[in-house]
């Protein structure tokens, strides 16, 4: 699960400028001491070294990381971790570079809808075999299932963001509106009603910040059973957009043209663009991923009293929703795979997930992580994040290849002029599903 709203264009970015920006990160030392065999032995004594590279970038997380990797280090002398910071931006161009060039990270920090090409592709060894009972128990097989490519298993997912609504509790009390909790949310229905009752002069219901449409709806829309990607027996992908996929798609629309309860300036916003506007009282409830509440600790005026709400609910309560976990994974070049792993093992004790987690304002994949009372504090919202872990699920597209160009090329621009009122609901289909087809074809042949 990788912070989209850093990411806006990332991938686009060349290979080459990718791994210069990544370069200047490193220290000389870590650039020379790449997974390749006549480049990483093990020293005289016996040491061992081996390099990771984490992506946290807040704060906080990075204290964390470096701060397990010191700990690590002293109670393990011949096992020694080189922590290497690199970037959320440009990560696949960077990978994909020192992958081919021989010396990538040994121990990788990236995240489940990264993975598939390299997993297809080789460069990640399935660790199938090599976890450790604890983990394997600890972290449930629906997260398991996000880093799962053709029967192998080529990352550890550690954290996870579900989509929340963050709201103004002061309209929504003025508005008299029913407050939805984990166990009792709103269902989409009410949610559109809640948002015309919230809809005044001055004030729109809802704020959609949109300029990357494509996880939002399909990881939402698998509380109202949508799909997309479909895999036949013969495991070939088509896509699909049917009643259920339009649901939560034709809400938004909704919102943003016939009801005008919705603003339309936030379509081509990212989350943390409609925050002066949610602080200002321009809107009411925005939905955000669950670490935008460190934005709101942070920047939210004095006095200004926000909540954390559930996302909607599908028919029969249904809670699901697709997420893409963060992960570590380990190169198939690194020589010391067993080693990588007792560190992953380490790093991802429940404890140290927990830290991890506070660090990066994000909830913990493991069981008993979640179950920690730091986690289950009401204070801005951590008990209603914890709460809806179990229905938590992987992104539909997380294993499907040809997605990234789908969804760049066809889905993402089709989306936004759906949702700006260009395009009805019937051409939208028609793009997501006839061009989209013969983009998934050429991936399976």
């Amino acid at each position: 699960m990788r912070r989209r709203h850093f990411l806006a264009g990332a991938l686009a970015a060349p290979a080459t400028a990718a791994l210069l920006s990544t370069a200047a990160l490193l220290p000389a030392s870590a650039l020379l001491s790449g997974c390749s065999a006549d480049r990483r032995r093990r020293s005289a004594d016996g040491t061992v070294t081996l390099r990771f590279q984490s992506l946290a970038w807040q704060q906080e997380s990075i204290a964390v990381n470096k701060q397990l990797v010191a700990e690590w280090n002293a109670a393990n002398p011949k096992i020694r971790v080189s922590y290497v910071q690199g970037s959320w931006t440009g990560v696949h161009d960077q990978l994909l570079t020192a992958f081919e060039g021989g010396e990538p990270p040994d121990i990788i920090h990236d995240a489940t809808d990264d993975l598939a090409d390299f997993a297809y592709g080789g460069s990640l060894a399935d660790l199938t075999g090599l976890l450790p009972r604890r983990l394997e128990e600890d972290i449930p097989a629906e997260s398991w299932g996000t880093a799962t490519f053709g029967g192998g298993i080529y990352g550890v997912p550690f954290l996870q963001e579900p989509r929340m609504i963050m709201a103004n509790r002061a309209l929504l009390e003025a508005a008299r509106v029913r407050i939805p909790t984990a166990r009792d949310p709103w269902s989409w229905e009410e949610f559109e009603e809640v948002a015309k009752r919230l809809t005044h002069k001055g004030t729109y219901g809802v704020a959609w910040p949109l300029k990357e449409p494509v996880s939002a709806t399909l990881n939402l829309s698998l509380s109202t059973g949508g799909q997309v990607f479909h895999r036949g027996a013969g495991g070939k992908v088509t896509i699909r957009f049917d009643a259920a996929d339009q649901a939560v798609p034709a809400v938004i629309h909704r919102q943003l043209g016939a009801d005008r309860t919705g603003s339309r300036s936030t379509l081509g916003m990212g989350g943390s663009d409609t925050l002066p506007g949610f602080f200002g009282g321009k809107y009411a409830m925005v939905p955000l991923g669950f670490s935008y509440r460190q934005q709101l600790v942070q920047q939210a005026p004095k006095g200004f009293a926000w909540t954390v709400l559930p996302a909607p609910a599908g028919p029969g309560g249904d809670q699901r929703q697709g997420v893409s976990p963060q992960t570590l994974s380990i190169a198939e070049d690194c020589p010391y795979k067993e080693e990588a792993i007792r560190f992953i093992d380490f790093f991802l004790r429940p404890r140290n997930m927990v830290r991890l987690a506070r660090g990066d304002w994000l909830l913990p994949t493991g069981t008993r992580a979640l179950a920690d009372p730091a986690l289950r504090t009401r204070e801005h919202g951590w008990a209603t994040g914890t709460a809806l872990a179990p229905a938590l699920r992987p992104a539909p597209a997380q294993t499907v290849r040809g997605y990234p160009e789908w969804k760049d090329k066809i889905a993402t621009p089709g989306l936004q002029e759906y949702y700006g009122g260009e395009i009805g609901m019937a051409e939208l289909r028609e793009r997501l599903v006839d061009d989209g087809n013969l983009v998934l074809a050429r991936y399976q042949r």
